[in-house]
């Protein structure tokens, strides 16, 4: 029963996530809440890891979360699960392909779709934020924490470095971190 929870769960994921991994997210928020399967903090340590690791974000979260939930194929059925729509849609889209990029209604639907995800995706960064400092004031390190994420959006900001440095940087300042508390 868990695994058909788990395909029907992410499958919803999927089809309504659009706009890539980072929209999956509020979806992913829900799911905690509704099934409690994992809590907030497991989820926001879960998003740091997916983010961390090579893939996209949205099927690296759905193998997390459904190994966490059930195992290695827990893992593999929230994976399918996740997939299945995105294989779906495109293999009817590109059927239909010639027709359709040029249409004005599929045009004004891809148009009033971009501010809603990314509203949605700012909406996420928002709760990470909020959820990751209050989290961090928990602890005793809470502090550090904080003056640490103005440091690494300065230098976000500042230098244009590749992404893997700053997650390399922010590895070796939280292992040392670790090491020193």
């Amino acid at each position: 029963m868990i695994f058909l929870e788990l395909f029907l769960s992410f499958f919803k994921i999927g089809l309504f996530a659009v706009g890539g991994g980072l929209a999956t997210v509020p979806f992913l928020f829900e799911l905690s809440e509704t099934t409690h399967w994992f809590s907030v903090s497991e989820l926001v340590k879960m998003i740091a890891v997916s983010e961390s690791t090579p893939g996209p974000l949205g099927i690296n979260m759905a193998t997390y979360c459904g190994v966490h939930v059930a195992g290695v194929f827990g893992g593999l059925v929230a994976t399918l699960g996740i997939v299945t729509p995105m294989l779906l849609i495109v293999g009817i889209l590109s059927h239909y392909y010639r027709k359709l990029r040029k249409n004005r209604w599929v045009k004004a639907l891809f148009l009033g779709l971009r501010p809603a995800v990314a509203m949605m995706i700012f909406g996420f960064v928002l709760r990470l934020i909020w959820l990751i400092f209050e989290h961090a004031m928990d602890s005793e390190i809470g502090f550090l924490s904080f003056v640490l994420f103005f440091f690494y959006v300065w230098l976000t900001f500042k230098y244009k470095w590749h992404p893997v440095v700053f997650i390399a940087l922010a590895g070796l300042i939280g292992l040392v971190q670790g090491l020193l508390v």
